[in-house]
Parts: structure tokens; sequence; C-alpha cells
């Protein structure tokens, strides 16, 4: 049972219906459910299946290819000598199956792509010079390194300039679609509860997987991360060596970025590793934010140069804070943080990025969904001892003259606004209208989980958001 990618589903049962072959690529992160959702949407059933090997080289890259062959129905020994080959055996293959649209499913296609063996040629001729001629071919490509596949495949100006039908970029599960989900499996949660877990594990399906209904919020996060045999234990290096031929400085720029709380700029970040490392950290940058693990955005009032990378990966974040930090092999370390100040402080800092991945969601509440909009975060820096410096983490500019900055608290009870928080919010405003030059009227938005207890200082606050509007559709 697929739970949400209605659209992703959709376009691809449009395109097997088709009148003519067809050319689809399906990318996202590891873990995001690609492969589940080609095998759930054609039922399991392909004219022709294969997967890439993770590290194979080019001879083992065609031996596992001819055995897909052989278990498709190929007949003869296939010893194949190239790429060209291989894929004139699949349409020997393809040729003698009966009429009807005939599903071909390649998965981790980058895999397949070993150092000179010109694969991708071959797939461009086997494409252009063969699929096309025909009108019966749905060919289905999918892979994690998301980069290769849009440099290779979506934007490629060679043989498969414009031949692709479609791309599908597999998003993390919004909150909406983790709640439909531990549903789905009868897993009993409250809303704060799946808040948490989506804290600690982001919208990925795969360790959505893991939680059992017969434990509790923390003893699943505990046996999950932490316990002896913890099935999640080592996922921070696989997740990264999957994704990535060279993972050291991928792992390099997050877990710098993971010390900035607000992101740094490229420059920030050449400062940071001594050197510049150029062509490779804008693949580097590319890449990562393609996988969704950073957010780039910009400042009011900065240039394109001024581009800010924050690390936004719930996991990787959970895993640099209690992962590492858990020098004694404590095997129930998350029960043992829950109480403890450094949680209350990553709490805050994890409820604040899942604002951030749900902003369709918070422009829905404020009833700003049919506004053209832009989100951005701040930093003002003081200038001298008299000035105060400020930081916004998410401010929506919108197209009718008016500028939401917003402010997220996560509490345990209606969060209250005490008159020295008042003061520094109006002050926060003070400065941005004075330091950023915008002329919009700006308007402070409080999102928090349970909204704001009644007292004076709440009447200030026209416009908030609650939990149970960030688990609505986006």
């Amino acid at each position: 049972m697929i739970i949400g990618r209605e659209y992703e589903q959709q376009r691809l049962l449009d395109f097997f219906k088709s009148e003519y072959s067809e050319f689809v690529a399906v990318y996202g992160r590891r873990r995001i459910g690609k492969t589940y959702l080609v095998k759930e949407t054609f039922d399991y059933k392909f004219s022709f299946q294969h997967t890439g090997v993770q590290g194979g080289d080019k001879a083992r890259q065609l031996s596992e290819f001819a055995q897909s062959l052989k278990n498709a129905g190929a007949v003869g020994g296939l010893k194949l000598k190239d790429w060209f080959e291989a894929f004139h055996a699949l349409e020997d293959l393809l040729s003698k199956l009966p009429d009807g649209k005939k599903v071909v499913f390649i998965d981790e296609l980058p895999w397949m792509d070993t150092q000179k063996s010109g694969f991708v040629s071959a797939l461009e001729h086997f494409w252009n010079g063969w699929a096309t001629m025909r009108k019966d071919i749905l060919l289905i490509v999918c892979g994690s390194a998301a980069l290769w596949i849009v440099s290779k495949i979506v934007k490629n100006y060679d043989g498969l300039h414009n031949r692709l039908s479609a791309q599908l970029y597999l998003k993390p599960f919004t909150l909406h679609e983790c709640e439909l989900y531990v549903k789905s499996r009868e897993i009993n949660m409250t809303r704060r509860q799946i808040l948490e877990t989506y804290m600690v594990l982001g919208g990925v399906p795969y360790y959505w997987s893991f939680l059992q209904r017969r434990f509790s919020y923390s003893q699943n996060i505990d046996n999950m991360f932490f316990a002896e045999g913890a099935e999640l234990r080592n996922e921070f290096d696989a997740l990264y060596a999957s994704l990535f031929k060279n993972p050291s400085p991928y792992v390099d720029l997050v877990t710098l970025l993971g010390k900035k709380k607000i992101g740094m700029t490229r420059n920030e970040i050449v400062k940071n590793f001594g050197k510049d490392t150029g062509g490779t950290l804008t693949t580097v940058l590319r890449d990562l934010e393609l996988c969704g693990f950073l957010r780039a955005y910009n400042s009011i009032g900065k240039t394109a140069k001024d581009t800010v990378y924050q690390l936004i990966d719930n996991f990787t974040l959970f895993y640099f804070k209690f992962m590492q930090e858990n020098r004694r092999h404590d095997s129930q370390f998350w029960s043992h943080s829950v109480s403890k100040q450094f949680y209350a402080v990553w709490s805050g800092l994890a409820f604040e990025r899942v604002c951030l991945q749900h902003t369709a969601q918070i422009k829905r509440a404020l009833g700003i969904s049919g506004v053209v909009s832009s989100d951005y975060s701040w930093v003002y820096r003081p200038q001298n001892a008299d000035e105060t410096g400020v930081q916004i983490d998410l401010l929506i500019d919108r197209d009718d003259d008016t500028i939401n900055l917003c402010e997220m608290k996560f509490t345990k009870d209606k969060y209250e606004i005490t008159k020295q928080y008042s003061e520094a919010l109006w002050r926060k405003v003070t400065v941005f209208e004075q330091k950023s030059g915008s002329k919009k009227s700006v308007f402070p938005v409080m999102i928090t989980v349970y909204g704001l207890l009644r007292n004076a200082y709440a009447d200030d606050i026209q416009h908030q958001v609650v939990m149970d509007d960030l688990f609505e559709r986006g």
C-alpha cells in the first residue's frame, strides 16, 4: 500500500497508457521510497528489471545485467563484452514479447556508469535508435545519486537532450503523510509524538518503517539507533557512502555546517576549509541540495553571491547531536536524554527545521496560499556596541506589500509571551525594518505547538500557527 505519492503514481500510470514510448527518471535520496513506488505502481510486474551493483566494476555490472536478461526470459549463453552489446540483447528480448506496453525498470542507474564504460552512450543509442522507433516501451530509471541523474539524464545535452518524458523527484514525507503512515500500520501515536519523531527521522519512509507499535516513542528511538544491534546504528556512514562515490567531502561539509545553525556563505565555507575547492565545492553543494540535505537561501537585500547554505536534514543533525555524543554506548541514551537541558535546546532547533520544511502549510494557515511569496532567513550582525544583533529564521516576503516575520517556539504547553520576550520580539521587528531597507508592512507570526497562553502580550500577536496546522496537506 502506497502512502502519499498520488501525483507521482498517476504520472507513471499515465505514461503506461500513452500511445508512445516514454522515458521517465525517478530520483531522490536514499531510503525515500523510489523503488517501492515503481514496484507497487506496477504490481512488481515488469518486462525487464535490473538493479545496478554498488561499487561493482564494468565486468560485474555487465555480468549482473546478463543475469537479469536471463531472469526475464533471454535464452542462450550471454557473455556481454560492452554496454552496446548489453542493450542490443535487451532489444532482442523485448522484441519477442507479446503486444502491449513493455515496462523496463532499471534501478540504481548511476552505479552502472563506471569509469570509461561507455554506459551513457549505449543507453542513448538504445533509446534514440530503438525504443523511440516503437510505441510500446516505458523505460523507468531510478537513482539515489541525484546529481548524476540530473547531469547525465535530465540535463543531458548530447544524445538524450529533450528525450526524457518526465523527471519525478521524490521529496521526503510531510507530517501529514507520516501521520497517514503510522495510522496505516495501526501505531498509536499522538500528533506531538509524530512531530517529535519527525524531528529525528525527517520524512524518510524507510526510517519510519522501524517503528513498532508495542514500544513507546522513546523506546522506539532507542531501539532504532542506540540498542545493541540497532538497525540504524550505522545509517549515517551507509547513507553518504551510498549516495556519493567519494563521500568524504560531503561528510566534511555537513559536519562543518552542522555547527552553524543559520548556515554559511560559500566564502565562509572556503575560509573554514582553508582553501577554495572550486568546482569540487560547487558539485558538493549542488548534490547535497538536490538530495534535500541543504537549504540554499538568500536574505532580503542580498545578492546571489551571499547565498547561505544551511544543513536541514533532520537525521544528519540528530546524528551529530546524539549518536556522536553517546560515547558511553548507552543503549537507552535517548530515554536518558529527554529530560536534559541539551535535549530542550536541540528540540527547539529541530522544531524550527520542521517548520521550514512545512512552509506551504504555514502559508495555508495564514490564508496566503494564493499570494505569490518568497521565503527567507535574515541576520543582522551589530556594527557597534550600541546596536542589537538580530536573527530571523523565517521571513515570508509577499507580493501584497507584506512580510510575515515568523517566530517558532517548541514547548510542552501553551507558550507564554513574557514582557521580556515581547520587547525582544518588537525590537527584532524594528531592527529588521530599519536595516533591511524593506518598505513593506511587517507582521509577526507565532508558530507554536499548542498556541499562546492568553495574556496582555499575546493580544499583540495577530497571527498564530499551531502544530495541527503543520499536519495539513501541502
